[in-house]
This record gives structure tokens, sequence and C-alpha cells, in this order.
């Protein structure tokens, strides 16, 4: 109770822009196929579905989807989906995940990248029909535990000054 509450400056919506290029951008390099390597967009997609709900959606959620979609070359459609339930279920619980501290957030957003990455096995399964072991859950664990350092640099924009001055408008 000590940690003092700051009131955020609107996000600036190049700001959301670059954030999820970049999360993209991310998910491009040739590291994204390595175990416990996290989704990136996924990360940024529910940050902003939490924090931006009006800003960033479902329809933001499923462009990005089949974007990843046409870069891993799976089923059109698979990134897709998860992503726009992962985005619908963040902005289903935003409101109570903003009470919360840092911790507590990544325990609440553990469940709905779990989600998403079981929808993606249980489409790969039905497609292939391969198990690719338990493993394949650890980025969710990873994404989960990096909560806390992408919202200190996704919030950092937004912060006002502690000391205020006189000087300066906001």
């Amino acid at each position: 109770m000590n940690s003092p509450h700051y009131i955020l400056l609107p996000a600036n919506p190049l700001f959301i822009a670059a954030s999820i290029s970049l999360a993209f951008l991310l998910n491009l390099l040739p590291w994204g196929h390595w175990v416990g390597v996290p989704d990136f967009v996924a990360l940024v997609l529910v940050f902003w579905s939490i924090h931006q709900p009006r800003k960033v959606g479902i329809g933001i959620a499923f462009m990005m989807g089949l974007l990843m979609d046409v870069h891993d070359a799976t089923l059109l459609g698979e990134n897709a989906l998860s992503y726009t339930l992962l985005s619908y279920f963040s902005i289903m619980i935003h409101r109570r995940v903003l009470w919360f501290k840092m911790g507590t957030q990544a325990a609440h957003v553990l469940p709905l990248l779990l989600f998403m990455q079981a929808v993606q096995l249980v489409i790969r399964m039905l497609v292939s029909g391969k198990f690719p072991g338990w493993m394949y859950f650890l980025e969710s664990l990873v994404a989960a535990a990096l909560w806390p350092v992408v919202s200190a640099i996704l919030l950092a924009p937004q912060r006002r000054a502690i000391d205020r001055d006189d000087t300066r408008p906001i």
C-alpha cells in the first residue's frame, strides 16, 4: 500500500502501433521456434488489451494472427483464432487485473497465455496428429515471467513525473 498510484497520460496510438510492430519483428527472428521463447505478439496484445481495450481489441488481434499465420506457414486462422480468443478474454478481465501488483497480474496473464497455446495445440493436433511435448507450454511461463518487464517498458511513456514542475505542462 506504500507504493503511489500514478495517473497515466493517454497512450499514444503511434506508440501502440510501434510496440505491436516491434513485437511482430521479434517473432520474425529465427529464434521463434526454440523451446521457451515467448510469443511477443501475444504478450503485447494481452498488455494492450488490458491497458487500452478500446484501442487494441479483437480486430487487431485477428489481423496480427493472420500475419503470424502467414509467417509461420501454419494453417490459416490458427494464430488468428488463438489471438482473438486471447484478446477477448484479456478484455473480459482487464478491470480486475489492473487493481493488482505486477506479480499478481502475471499470475492472471499466465492462464490466458496457456489457453492460447492450448487452442493452438488442439488445432495442430487435429491437423497433424503430433504432440510436441509438455515443454511446448514453457513459452507461456516465460512470457508470464516477462510480464513485469514488458509492463514497465510499455507504460514508461505514459508515466507522469513524480516531482511535478510548475513550468512543465504535465
